[in-house]
């Protein structure tokens, strides 16, 4: 295993780099243990219908030379359309978001052979260290082990859960100042 570099993609590059990335994001998922992964074809969907589109939308993409890990994620201002994909925001989340801007986190994946060596920890600092919102939010899938573990090890602590509106199961909302 070579060197790997982090470089940041635009809205645009990530969009033309969709399906390297979908490839990724199943290559990464398969076979994790208590997460329920999005199909291939419907995390890409979403990455392009969903995540790209968001404002201030950014990705640091890891590769040797092709791709291993990415983290990507965007803002979401109280009262945007991200926000309204949930039921009631539960009040310790809304005390939070006072200040209204929040840089969501949206993904990080790093292929299973690149774990365990602070990959992940290096682009989840580099995604984050352009942001200017006063808070940083994460939405987990309780049973997600490993999201989880990386999420308390960078720093972040539980905040409460945030209901979807889709009917879904709730999602833990974990906070970073």
């Amino acid at each position: 295993m070579g060197t790997v570099f982090l470089r940041r993609l635009s809205r645009w590059q990530a969009e033309s780099e969709r399906e390297g990335i979908g490839d990724l994001y199943a290559a990464a998922h398969r076979d994790a243990p208590g997460a329920r992964p999005l199909e291939r074809a419907e995390f890409v969907r979403r990455f392009t219908d969903h995540d790209i589109q968001q404002p201030d939308f950014d990705l640091v993409l890891a590769g040797d030379p092709g791709p291993v890990g990415c983290a990507w994620g965007f803002r979401a201002d109280r009262g945007s359309r991200w926000w309204q994909s949930f039921l009631d925001v539960p009040a310790e989340i809304d005390e939070l978001t006072q200040s209204r801007q929040v840089f969501v986190l949206a993904g990080v994946v790093v292929l299973p052979q690149r774990r365990r060596g602070q990959l992940g920890t290096r682009l989840h600092r580099e995604l984050l260290s352009r942001s200017r919102a006063p808070l940083s939010l994460a939405l987990v899938e309780p049973g997600n082990a490993a999201a989880l573990a990386a999420l308390q090890s960078w720093g972040w602590s539980k905040a409460g859960q945030l209901t979807p509106a889709d009917g879904s199961p709730p999602l833990e909302t974990w906070a970073r100042r």
